[in-house]
């Protein structure tokens, strides 16, 4: 017979995506355990995910990449605050053999993980299958105290929400070209280059469709190349709204009325995929079947070179040529 948990630990260390590809889990031990408080411990950089899944009563927020000696006070410190908190159960992501030590350490009486070399310090330990969709993936952890299935990510949106009035016209194609900065500085190349934004663009104008440029701060070296160019700044059905979305919940809303998105293997993406929205979602070095769930609304634009997809699975970073990266942008056209 399963206990009737109170009060749940969740650990899922990643990027806004990886906490978008997480919400299932949280869903479906919220259904099973209503009167579950349920908190969540995350990486201070994807805390905003509370802004789409308002299931997460409480967050934990630790900065496990910081530099030096602070990464280890970091984790002291999380370990602390846990520990005041008297947690009935704990269920982690990641497949280091780390994840079962700092399990153990919390002193919480019953700890889910994948099985490592270290697993025998958990009450539970799941098979990890990586073949499959993410939101798959980290829904197995849940298993051994749930039964419901893995549903898509699904993101609160507000039905109410009131577009701004340039978008209000007519349906608009959102685009969102950029990635974090982050994946930059490690080699991670996931977008194509400026002459495919740029002829994108300008063909969805030339065919009349009304375009609405997205981005945040890490997106503005490319954006501002793409506006440089007066053939789409000068059209009328071209709006640029970079940086004026107030919170990615505001983003969320936008995307739910937009008639598609396009965009790059990247958090806008799982943004998208959650508002349930047809994506047109661009592939280079990573795998589709791992981040981009199966349906008709979810379409993988991708160049079939055949060393792809390399980023993960072989390597650590972009090769020399990203020859995976060279998509022509008329496939995107003629889905639309």
């Amino acid at each position: 017979m399963r206990k009737d948990y109170k009060n749940i630990l969740l650990i899922n260390w990643g990027g806004i995506g990886d906490e978008i590809l997480f919400m299932p889990v949280i869903d479906s031990l919220k259904k099973e355990y209503k009167n579950a408080k349920i908190t969540l411990a995350l990486e201070p950089r994807s805390a905003c995910i509370t802004q789409l899944c308002p299931l997460i009563d409480e967050v934990i927020k630790t900065d496990i990449k910081a530099p030096g000696i602070k990464k280890y006070f970091n984790m002291l410190k999380f370990l602390f605050n846990v520990r005041q908190k008297k947690f009935d159960i704990v269920i982690s992501s990641g497949k280091s053999p780390l994840v079962a030590i700092l399990l153990f350490l919390t002193g919480i009486s019953e700890r889910i993980g994948f099985k490592s070399k270290t697993s025998f310090l958990l009450t539970e330990s799941v098979e990890l299958n990586e073949n499959q969709y993410a939101s798959k993936m980290y829904h197995s952890l849940i298993s051994p105290v749930c039964d419901s299935e893995c549903s898509l990510p699904a993101i609160a949106v507000d039905n109410n929400y009131a577009l701004p009035s340039p978008l209000e016209a007519k349906g608009f194609v959102a685009i969102h070209p950029g990635v974090s900065k982050m994946s930059i500085r490690k080699n991670i190349l996931k977008c194509p280059d400026l002459t495919f934004w740029e002829e994108l663009i300008l063909s969805l104008l030339e065919k009349g469709e009304k375009v609405v440029l997205f981005g945040a701060g890490d997106d503005e070296d490319l954006i501002s190349k793409i506006c440089k160019n007066e053939n789409i700044t000068n059209n009328e059905n071209f709006i640029n709204y970079f940086k004026k979305t107030k919170s990615l919940f505001d983003m969320a809303n936008m995307f739910a009325k937009a008639k598609c998105v396009i965009c790059a293997d990247s958090a806008p993406m799982h943004v998208a995929v959650g508002t349930n929205v047809k994506t047109f979602a661009i592939f280079g070095p990573t795998n589709e079947e791992k981040l981009l769930p199966k349906d008709e609304k979810f379409i993988a634009i991708k160049n079939n070179v055949p060393c792809r997809p390399c980023l993960w699975h072989k390597r650590a970073f972009n090769c020399g040529h990203s020859d995976c990266l060279k998509i022509d942008y008329k496939e995107i056209i003629s889905k639309i």
